[in-house]
Order: structure tokens, then sequence, then C-alpha cells
């Protein structure tokens, strides 16, 4: 397949028109930006980076309880994302609601 073979609709001005992602948030520019990178990560044979730029992303695997995972779960599902997603975004907003 080629750039030739695909078919794309009509542009749309993200400032005028209203669409939103499958988690309710409304598509802008800057967001539209970041997920045609992180396409283009995946077809490169990776995920982005979540440290920014070509770091390479520290991992951390931790055990939690089954209701806490059984949780996070149906959170990423009703978002439409994924749990890695979800998860580290429970884990960023307890460092920051609790860091001095």
């Amino acid at each position: 397949m080629t750039a030739d073979d695909v078919t794309f609709g009509p542009d749309v001005d993200l400032d005028d028109e209203v669409i939103l992602l499958p988690d309710g948030e409304r598509l802008t520019e800057e967001r539209a930006e970041q997920l045609a990178e992180n396409v283009v990560a995946l077809h490169r044979g990776g995920r982005p980076s979540v440290s920014g730029g070509r770091k390479r992303t520290p991992v951390m695997s931790l055990r939690v309880p089954e209701a806490t995972r059984a949780a996070l779960e149906a959170l990423a599902r009703a978002q439409g994302r994924r749990l890695a997603d979800v998860s580290r975004d429970a884990l960023n907003e307890y460092v920051r609601t609790h860091s001095s």
C-alpha cells in the first residue's frame, strides 16, 4: 500500500468543528498532532516516549489487588483508553497530590 492508495476525508478546522474522541475529550490541533506522532511511532515499531523526545521511558512493574485492576480496566474501557495510560494517570495524580 502506498500513500496514493489511501483516501482521506476533507480537511477539518478543529477550531470551528467539534470532534470528540472516545473518552469525550475534544480533538484539538495539538491533540491531533500527538495522535499522529503516536501512529508514526507505532509504525516504526514502538510506542512514543512518555519521557519526551527520543528518551527511553523507564518501565515499572507492580502488583495490585484484583479489585484495583478491575476498577482501572473499567475506567480504561469507559474512556476508550489503554490500561497503561489510565494507570499512569492515576499514579501521576497520586504523586502530584502527595508531593510537598
